[in-house]
């Protein structure tokens, strides 16, 4: 075989093989609480997510958003529909939302196995975390006990002895008064887990007020928050003993149905809308015009899982087929997060600072949450050991 001949063959293979090829769009499925009387979590996660692929340039990696909605009801085997619909179906390339762990345990396995990368936007559960972390899921958000956490660390500091705590009796529920646990040394005088979304705490607030404990500490996520705090605040316990709680009780999608009843009271998270940075002041900038209302915990998590997967993307050149360079790109987190410095630790939840915040009236009489101090810095999950998973 003469060189002529042998440049053609070697020109014909390279045609054959070619280089690797960007998609035509992208493919999301957006899976979340958006009925029922937590919807207003998932509806600001989407949000935040659409505000995020308008601020890398109305696309994601470059590439047009073809995003699919879908409601799980907050039901497991709903969310189980909703996720097969979307891998079958839809053939999507990426899942996010998901706002309750009970839906998360029940699907993400499935997404997960079926080479399905799934970003989650909320819901942090302790086995996803731990011996069963799993190598397509990404949590954006955080842990679910790193929250809590964070308040049982301000309570013990503070000196705090007797503490009554109460959550919805499911995953993140249970979560939410371990990871308290793990860092408040006092006495615990009552530990309730209720129905989830049940409406009327009356007989769960007489047993508090005869427990006389020297604070409170709950978990009530959306509409059970509203309802928790308002009828905390009319049985007059208010005054009578100081009322504590993660960010989801006191966030922004919940503080204008509860009012008075929420002022003053001191809650913890990962992020506030006075966070100072220049993405996260833009954030709030934007989706204050965009929308009409200051943002949320959730809003934020929606916004960070947009533009993280928008740096996946990118450092792909568009190119989805490439499962390891997607994963390689995700575990390297390179996008400037609302939060600031973020990085995912080896079972691909983040690795982050937590905040005391204080809920306030701001000059123009709107409730919101103000930072007050600082309870943990570069704060890693407890169960990222049990994980098996390496870089």
């Amino acid at each position: 075989m003469n060189r002529s001949m042998i440049v053609c063959v070697v020109l014909s293979l390279l045609m054959l093989v070619g280089p690797a090829m960007a998609a035509e769009k992208v493919k999301i499925g957006y899976m979340a609480t958006m009925s029922g009387p937590a919807a207003g979590l998932g509806i600001d996660i989407l949000d935040g997510f659409k505000l995020g692929i308008e601020h890398a340039g109305g696309k994601l990696g470059g590439l047009p958003v073809d995003l699919i909605v879908g409601d799980d009801q907050l039901k497991p085997g709903v969310g189980v529909q909703v996720a097969t619909r979307m891998i079958e179906k839809d053939k999507v390339d990426f899942i996010t939302g998901i706002v309750f762990s009970n839906v998360m345990m029940a699907v993400a396995k499935r997404i997960s196995d079926a080479g399905v990368f799934l970003i989650s936007a909320n819901a942090g559960p302790s086995p996803l975390a731990g011996a069963r972390c799993l190598p397509n899921l990404f949590t954006v958000s955080w842990q679910n006990d790193q929250t809590h956490e964070a308040m049982g660390k301000y309570l013990q500091d503070k000196g705090v002895k007797r503490v009554y705590i109460m959550a919805p009796n499911y995953r993140a529920g249970k979560d939410a008064l371990t990871g308290f646990k793990r860092y408040f040394k006092g006495e615990i005088v009552g530990e309730v887990y209720t129905k989830i979304n049940q409406p009327d705490y009356a007989a769960e607030l007489a047993q508090l007020r005869a427990a006389k404990p020297e604070a409170v500490f709950v978990f009530y996520p959306g509409g059970m928050g509203i309802n928790f705090v308002k009828q905390y605040a009319q049985a007059g316990l208010k005054e009578e003993i100081p009322l504590y709680g993660p960010a989801f009780t006191f966030d922004q999608t919940v503080l204008p149905a509860q009012g008075d009843a929420a002022l003053g009271i001191l809650n913890s998270s990962f992020w506030s809308p006075d966070l100072d940075n220049p993405v996260n002041r833009k954030f709030v900038a934007d989706f204050k015009t965009t929308y009409g209302r200051i943002p949320s915990l959730f809003a934020a998590q929606g916004y960070d899982a947009a533009l993280l997967i928008d740096s996946a993307i990118r450092a792909v050149g568009g190119d989805l087929s490439n499962k390891d360079g997607l994963r390689a790109a995700f575990r390297k987190a390179d996008f400037a997060s609302v939060r600031g410095a973020f990085r995912f630790n080896n079972n691909h939840f983040p690795i982050q600072n937590f905040y005391i915040r204080k809920v306030i009236r701001n000059e123009e009489g709107v409730l919101t949450n103000q930072l007050v101090g600082l309870a943990f810095k570069d704060h890693a999950d407890a169960y990222h050991t049990q994980c098996k998973m390496r870089w």
